[in-house]
């Protein structure tokens, strides 16, 4: 016999699946476009900067609207980070690759932070051992952006990487989702 929570927690697994599985597709195509792109300075490498933490809103925003299963706090913190990290990638993209970096890692490491806290708050539903571990690595990832802009070094070419190394995650969670949805 099912009960109510049983058709609620199925029901946000599934809403879950299908935004973590747009969401492995969008870090898919902003990874190779920006790869592709090696993104020059000018209106398209801002607008793939922005493009980014913007869809990132998007995505917290369904969240919030399809599911039950919602740390609500974090998912607004993680908006507001969001936010603010869009329009902090468009004021420095033009100061070249260390500012932009230095702002994309600060986002990393709180984006991670609260994905942590998301992922084990929803442990109950599966599927989020992914999304625990991609919030501790992109608080890492963070980090080594953070650092990497304070030398000669310094590329944007390792956030393709970082965006796809996420959706991949998000693919991993989905299909575990999947899984928790049928058998519930």
């Amino acid at each position: 016999m099912t009960t109510v929570a049983d058709r609620s927690a199925s029901r946000t697994a599934m809403a879950l699946r299908n935004l973590y599985v747009v969401r492995f597709a969008f870090a898919l195509i902003w990874a190779i476009l920006l790869f592709l792109t090696q993104p020059a300075s000018g209106p398209l490498g801002t607008a793939l900067l922005v493009i980014y933490p913007l869809f990132d809103v998007a995505a917290a925003l369904v969240d919030l609207r399809s599911t039950t299963a919602r740390p609500t706090a974090a998912l607004y913190v993680n908006l507001v980070l969001s936010l603010l990290t869009a329009v902090g990638l468009a004021v420095t993209a033009a100061s070249g690759v260390p500012a932009v970096l230095r702002v994309w890692g600060a986002w990393a490491i709180t984006a991670g932070i609260v994905q942590l806290i998301v992922g084990v708050s929803r442990r109950s539903l599966g599927g989020q051992w992914a999304m625990i571990l991609s919030g501790g690595i992109s608080a890492v990832a963070g980090t080594a952006f953070i650092v990497q802009a304070g030398t000669p070094a310094a590329s944007l070419t390792n956030l393709a990487g970082y965006a796809l190394f996420g959706g991949i995650f998000f693919l991993v969670s989905a299909l575990r989702l999947n899984r928790a949805a049928k058998s519930a």
